[in-house]
């Protein structure tokens, strides 16, 4: 199980009010966000549920069957944790569980606004009808396969920096000789940096020195969100270009800027950038309560978004679907 730290307590905004029209008094507005896991959250047997037992569930699984011309169903319901851990399985699959589990929603869907973690950004598109399903989908694929290429052409790795500010580690990647960056903000004080395997390994025994409570080597297969992504991301700009975008049914807060977008041409230009980008999610959440979130649910599998949300205030109330 994975564990999360929290070092210094974010200072919240008092939440947005509005006038009840048949009292004087002021009440609390609420607002719903609804926020979709990234790659790491899949499991053996995500989504069986749904599939077998929601009809609309059912032929979104068979058309995504369709789309990706194999059956990613029997990979995700009784496939093994090395298959669903194959980065071509893994993105459409958590993307998958995320996207049927808003759309089978209906009516009871209704955001205020939506971010998701890396890979998760695609659900939120899909889910809030910034891009169809089969183009979501199709987008994911693409963007799978290119990491793949991209990890298996430059070796890399990433490492988890826990309890050390973001400027320390901003400072330490900086001086660190090879690529050596930020790359996930996850929450205050739990920061993931990616690189080259060399670079990494000399910043890990640095950040040590330097007073970081742990500093662990992840299990992934490259340097996600760093420089070494750039031969993925020029491969996705293409599709990503030619894709239609929307303009979505709320606020979504993208990764590389932390901030709120609803013009399409803004939302694709920082989809663009996301792949060598860091993504911002701490900066999210602290973003998300000061526009007044007061509830947030994570689709999809896992509930590491609840966990990073719920350390970062206890004022908002977090649960999830999967």
């Amino acid at each position: 199980m994975k564990k999360y730290f929290l070092v210094d307590k974010l200072l919240l905004p008092l939440q947005p009010q509005i006038k009840d029209e048949n009292s004087k008094s002021l009440k609390i507005q609420k607002m719903k966000a609804y926020v979709f896991p990234g790659q790491g959250a899949q499991f053996v047997g995500m989504g069986k549920d749904l599939y077998d037992n929601n009809p609309k569930a059912h032929e979104l699984f068979e058309k995504a069957n369709e789309v990706l011309g194999f059956r990613i169903t029997d990979l995700m319901f009784n496939g093994t944790e090395d298959d669903l851990k194959q980065t071509k399985v893994t993105q459409p699959a958590v993307f998958l569980h995320s996207v049927v589990l808003a759309l089978t929603m209906g009516n009871e869907f209704k955001p205020d606004m939506v971010a998701g973690h890396s890979l998760g950004e695609f659900s939120a598109l899909v889910a809030s009808g910034a891009l169809s399903f089969e183009e979501g989908l199709k987008l994911v694929e693409a963007r799978a396969l290119a990491m793949q290429k991209a990890c298996e052409k430059a070796p890399s790795t990433m490492a988890a920096i826990i309890g050390m500010p973001d400027e320390k580690v901003e400072e330490i990647c900086a001086g660190i000789d090879g690529v050596c960056v930020p790359a996930n903000y996850n929450s205050p004080g739990q920061v993931v940096i990616s690189g080259e395997i060399e670079a990494i390994e000399k910043a890990c025994v640095v950040f040590k020195e330097n007073g970081a409570k742990r500093a662990l080597p992840l299990k992934v297969g490259g340097a996600f969100h760093s420089p070494l992504m750039e031969p993925a991301r020029a491969e996705l700009a293409e599709a990503i270009e030619k894709a239609a975008f929307n303009e979505p049914c709320c606020p979504i807060y993208q990764d590389v800027d932390a901030l709120p977008h609803t013009d399409p041409a803004e939302i694709k230009a920082n989809l663009l950038k996301q792949l060598t980008a860091p993504v911002r999610w701490s900066h999210i959440v602290a973003n998300m309560i000061k526009d007044g979130m007061t509830e947030a649910v994570e689709l999809g599998p896992g509930k590491v978004l609840q966990g990073l949300i719920g350390r970062t205030s206890r004022d908002v109330t977090v649960s999830g679907l999967q």
